[in-house]
């Protein structure tokens, strides 16, 4: 039988971090939940009262990220998985983004998971074990309209943790950057950011809309399932998309690239570099 392993999981009230959360606790596992509303957690915490432990956390206080890691660790004597899941969406066009906006989109996409690995890595490495998933998106490999600074700072994440992979990887601990499609999560609500509509973009806009649709999409808990049995795997991948209409919009996306460096490759190889 596997013992049961500690998870530390940030965004862990709502969503995708919520699902792994559950999921976790249903396998018998030990969770350590960080938000910054624990108030969506208070069902979970009253039927595992043993095996839930709650703490108030935004990653984006360097600081309280240090603090809160700590504690995480000493609450169950270990962490086992890291979920670095915090995120929220800024939806617009670039030019209309504001400086404070994309600043604050990458303070928690970004900046809020590269605090979070920080603080939690001297743990792993002393006990010489541990796996940190990298919550990023199925959109890392290119930027699309009106999701364009999402994507950036979820494609920073992506390249921080490529290098972090191989930076821990003698000590015993494994990364995988998780890159879900669109999940039924309050990301597109709660939270997210609206820029300040440009009018020359209401035609773009329109489209977008017509294009998305209302679907919600699947519920988290399928996704959850999916993290799960990543997460007890001994060898897991550097990086895996969850969702199979993900999984080939993704290919679809490397082919039309790889196509295209093809089709340029004449005035590529024209300089020597």
């Amino acid at each position: 039988m596997t013992a049961a392993r500690v998870w530390f999981i940030t965004g862990a009230s709502r969503g995708l971090g919520r699902a792994f959360a559950e999921a976790a606790l249903a396998a018998g596992d030990r969770v350590v939940a960080a938000a910054r509303d624990l108030g969506p957690l208070d069902d979970l915490a009253a039927a595992h009262p043993d095996r839930l432990v709650r703490l108030t956390l935004d990653v984006r206080d360097r600081a309280a990220v240090g603090v809160v890691a700590d504690r995480a660790a000493a609450a169950f004597g270990r962490l086992d998985v890291v979920v670095n899941n915090a995120g929220t969406m800024l939806l617009g066009m670039v030019e209309e983004a504001t400086e404070e906006q994309v600043r604050a989109q990458f303070e928690v996409n970004f900046f809020g998971a590269v605090w979070v690995a920080q603080a939690v890595l001297p743990h792993l490495r002393a006990q010489g074990s541990g796996h940190i998933l990298q919550v990023t998106t199925m959109g890392t490999g290119g930027g699309f309209a009106s999701t364009g600074f999402y994507a950036a700072s979820k494609s920073a994440l992506d390249s921080v943790s490529q290098a972090l992979a191989m930076e821990v990887a003698p000590f015993g601990i494994k990364v995988t950057i998780v890159q879900p499609g669109g999940y039924g999560t309050d990301l597109f609500t709660r939270g997210t950011t609206m820029t300040p509509p440009h009018p020359e973009y209401e035609p773009l806009r329109a489209k977008l809309a017509e294009m998305w649709g209302e679907d919600a999409g699947p519920d988290p808990g399928t996704a959850a399932s999916v993290v799960m049995e990543l997460a007890g795997l001994a060898d897991p991948p550097l990086r895996l998309i969850v969702g199979g209409a993900s999984f080939d919009m993704v290919r679809q996306m490397d082919q039309a690239r790889a196509e295209e460096y093809r089709a340029w490759e004449h005035l590529s190889r024209k300089a020597p570099g």
